[in-house]
């Protein structure tokens, strides 16, 4: 466009010089002189014109000319004006293309309510995760925007790494760095595959976690909220190193906010802190929780709820906390670990999770706190309080409920379950 007008506002300098040559009536040689000269630039920059203007519109027919919302183009200004000495990159749909063979079936890593999430490799041999949202998709849609606005501030070994994006048309795509070992959830649940994570394995796992988490509640730009930690959204790389990942449910905080309200709860059930799910109030505690839940599902290789019934519990948390107050923690460490695995440490996962599910947000742990009681020796940790949930049993609930059942303690909140992410 900018050339276009440059060449037309060209044009018309050289016509209005004919044209005042003509009418202020000057000599015939002046004036032969002005049209010697004058003409043939006219008409060589009107060909240049017409020639670019043709080009133009053949590209145009053959080539899709990326087109992006005036919100998307407002996020990538400030992105760009924030962080241009980042590493992000703006991909063409041709290249996301022939990196998954035209999105073959082959190269798909999975499905969710967002979108699919294919394999894929750049030109250099650069294997790649895309996540292709659906053009269906509302909330994909707010959660695209929000991980392009979030992944610009946070920068750690154990969040996941957004290498781009690709917005062209309808198209909308997010290009992450590949996870070789997909997420946490394919191998803790997974009695085969669930022995190759001795236990050392699983205590780096979950230290990586509570890295990763403390950075995003403290140590990052800012203050970040995750809302939807659980097996699935951890990343294992080629190492199994844990790497945090699907920011789309994030919220950022600013340094001097510790919590905020919501009439919409989004995330998983079976992670969601009693708090947030009754009251739609979410903070840093929410995570914890999550976390709590999560590490209580790497101990057991169990998922914490679902179609699982734990004794006279119904969920992960109630089944936990009765064991050890029975002092037989050990019935809940998965099978898989055999009897040769650090006693001590893992007794010491397992108060510190409960520690974290504590059906309080104040009684709870930060994870500042976290990380010092994993990493510590000889600390005297505090005794666990009743869990979230721990009043949830078979028989409290409906004959026909045949989930978790935090409705019981949800009012004037819309829950989203988010699970197919």
């Amino acid at each position: 466009k900018v050339c276009t007008s440059i060449l037309w506002y060209t044009v018309l300098i050289q016509l209005g010089t004919l044209f005042n040559s003509a009418c202020a009536g000057s000599s015939n040689t002046h004036t032969l002189w002005i049209v010697a000269i004058a003409v043939p630039v006219t008409v060589l920059l009107c060909g240049f014109l017409a020639c670019f203007m043709w080009v133009r519109r053949r590209r145009r027919g053959t080539v899709n000319i990326p087109t992006m919302s005036m919100e998307m183009e407002q996020v990538l200004k400030l992105w760009k004006i924030e962080e241009s000495d980042s590493e992000f990159s703006l991909y063409d749909f041709d290249q996301i293309a022939d990196a998954t063979r035209n999105f073959s079936d082959d190269y798909k890593l999975g499905q969710g309510g967002f979108g699919a999430v294919y394999r894929g490799e750049l030109p250099g041999g650069l294997e790649v995760a895309i996540k292709r949202l659906s053009t269906c998709s509302v909330q994909g849609l707010m959660e695209f925007k929000t991980e392009i606005q979030l992944i610009a501030k946070l920068q750690h070994t154990n969040l996941v790494r957004l290498l781009g994006c690709c917005l062209q048309a309808e198209e909308k795509m997010l290009i992450y760095e590949y996870m070789h070992n997909k997420s946490l959830d394919c191998f803790i649940f997974d009695s085969a595959k669930g022995a190759i994570l001795k236990w050392e394995r699983r205590f780096r796992i979950i230290d990586g976690i509570a890295q990763g988490l403390l950075y995003m509640h403290k140590h990052s730009r800012l203050r970040v909220i995750h809302r939807d930690l659980k097996a699935s959204n951890i990343l294992l790389d080629r190492d199994m190193n844990p790497k945090i990942s699907d920011f789309g449910l994030a919220r950022i905080f600013c340094s001097n906010v510790t919590e905020a309200n919501t009439t919409r709860v989004v995330g998983t059930h079976g992670y969601i802190a009693p708090e947030y799910a009754s009251e739609g109030l979410f903070s840093t505690k929410s995570d914890v929780f999550s976390f709590g839940v999560l590490l209580l599902e790497i101990i057991s290789g169990k998922r914490t709820a679902g179609f699982y019934q734990y004794g006279k519990f119904f969920n992960l948390t109630g089944y936990a906390y009765q064991l050890w107050q029975e002092a037989k923690w050990h019935e809940m460490v998965d099978q898989v670990l055999g009897v040769d695995y650090p006693v001590t440490e893992v007794m010491k996962c397992v108060q510190v999770a409960l520690l974290c599910v504590q059906d309080s947000a104040d009684d709870r742990p930060g994870m500042s706190d976290v990380v010092a009681m994993l990493s510590g020796e000889g600390l005297t940790l505090p005794e666990p309080r009743q869990p979230a949930y721990f009043n949830v049993r078979l028989s409290s609930l409906p004959e026909s409920n045949s989930s978790f059942g935090e409705s019981s303690y949800i009012s004037n909140v819309a829950l989203t379950d988010e699970d197919g992410r």
